[in-house]
């Protein structure tokens, strides 16, 4: 499973003007920010960006500008993938070594939707043996036990996380993993598809 809540995406003044800045052309900008502070791209700004960022990394580095920012809830499976992807990217996590005996292990801390009935029951018993060692870590403060906590984690444990990127990374991501065998990046291309302006990561034809 993924989860992806609070985006907030900005910098698009900054990109717009940094992109203007090659061609001497500021004077031909027609975005603006609204009575409300909401910043809008014009369609004459939107057709410059949409050519560079069809014309390599090299050209599109205008999309660097414009940052995402949000919350993530994915398994640990998924993050060892995401941190390939560093340059860039910002990430604050939950800290697993500091508080994995924070609260009891639940079924619903794991990303289990496609295991069958034995792996199902293996799982609860992976559970409760980490419980179990759980109990005697808050009892005892005994590194030993907090080992069999830290070293029996599974993959399929969810973790959550702040995250911060730009528009550049997010494209290189979306080209690599939009056809990967994990459902979880599946959901996250989908999305990346419904960020504004989300064509120049896509490719898909722009809408002003």
């Amino acid at each position: 499973m993924i989860a992806i809540e609070k985006t907030e995406v900005f910098g698009w003044e900054a990109a717009i003007r940094g992109m203007r800045n090659s061609f001497n052309s500021w004077n031909r900008s027609d975005s603006a920010a609204d009575s409300d502070g909401t910043y809008s791209v014009g369609a004459a700004d939107l057709a410059l960006m949409d050519r560079l960022s069809r014309s390599g990394a090299s050209h599109a580095k205008f999309l660097r500008y414009i940052v995402v920012t949000f919350d993530i809830t994915a398994p640990r499976y998924w993050w060892a993938e995401m941190d390939t992807y560093k340059v860039g990217t910002v990430r604050n996590s939950c800290s697993t070594m500091h508080k994995v005996a924070a609260k009891e292990f639940v079924r619903e801390d794991f990303s289990a939707e496609h295991l069958d009935a034995d792996s199902l029951a293996a799982l609860d018993v992976l559970i409760a043996t980490m419980n179990k060692a759980r109990i005697r870590y808050l009892e005892s403060k005994d590194k030993a036990d907090w080992w069999q906590m830290i070293q029996l984690l599974p993959a399929s444990l969810n973790q959550r996380a702040t995250v911060q990127l730009n528009y550049q990374v997010l494209q290189n991501i979306y080209f690599t993993r939009r056809e990967h065998r994990l459902d979880e990046w599946h959901t996250f291309c989908r999305w990346i598809e419904r960020l504004p302006h989300a064509a120049l990561i896509t490719g898909q034809k722009p809408e002003a």
